[in-house]
């Protein structure tokens, strides 16, 4: 009856001495480095512009469409444009004289690539939520900035990113988590590779648990990358002051 304690036990130990899930989360950092600073300034970016000069149910519609493509289908589309050979991309910057990359097979660019990739696929989304954020700013506040002769700039800094902070702590918390779990676009383009390079924890999860059938060493990890998850968003969180209101 004490086997499966014990086997946990030993499950844990390896995972703490196993340098390959640590190469893994180490990967799976980085990606969330590459990720979500450029994924969130975009959108805020262009929700501040959707805000001030564009309006229109269409255009709105245009910047969310990439969300809409489903995560391997935007993969596969992106892996034949970017293919070294005869990927659309690549021939541009052959014209360009740039000559010819390989962009998922380069251990330098692989990783960085991917997250390029999600991060066009995501940014529309972030953008409406920063763009509906924006939206229940009260007008008034802006107004009473204008009169007192602040710029753009001024309501920008003083007045939308303070007021932002509910949705910027939703922004967050649910990209970094998401981040952590990118699977689906590694699966259908690099597999892991070149060598090590985009073998992140959720890639090395499936490894152990449904190429090497070590169910219960793959159980592990996931439970220890629940845990670094909600640190993570509990540290967000306490920092970004969630529940409170800059409105008071």
């Amino acid at each position: 009856m004490r086997a499966p304690v014990l086997n946990a036990g030993a499950n844990y130990i390896k995972l703490w001495n196993d340098p390959n899930f640590w190469n893994s989360m180490k990967i799976t950092i980085l990606y969330v480095v590459y990720n979500i600073p450029i994924q969130t300034v975009i959108g805020l970016l262009l929700a501040v512009l959707l805000a001030r000069f564009g309006r229109s149910i269409v255009l709105r519609s245009i910047i969310l469409a990439p969300y809409l493509i489903a995560n391997v289908i935007a993969a596969i589309i992106w892996f034949w444009m970017l293919d070294p050979l005869l990927g659309f991309g690549n021939v541009v910057l052959h014209w360009l004289g740039f000559g010819r990359i390989a962009f998922f097979s380069d251990r330098d660019l692989a990783l960085p690539t991917i997250a390029a990739v999600n991060i066009w696929r995501h940014m529309g989304l972030v953008a409406l939520l920063f763009y509906t954020g924006i939206q229940t700013i009260p007008k008034d506040i802006y107004e009473a900035a204008r009169i007192e002769g602040a710029g753009p700039w001024k309501n920008f800094t003083n007045i939308t990113l303070p007021l932002l902070r509910p949705t910027f702590v939703f922004v967050l918390v649910t990209s970094i988590i998401g981040s952590f779990q990118v699977f689906d676009t590694i699966a259908v383009t690099t597999l892991g590779g070149p060598g090590y390079a985009t073998r992140t924890i959720v890639w090395y999860i499936y490894q152990e648990g449904f190429v090497s059938f070590r169910m219960g060493y793959a159980s592990t990890m996931s439970c220890a990358l629940f845990l670094c998850l909600a640190i993570v968003t509990v540290v967000q969180m306490r920092i970004m002051r969630s529940g409170q209101s800059e409105l008071g």
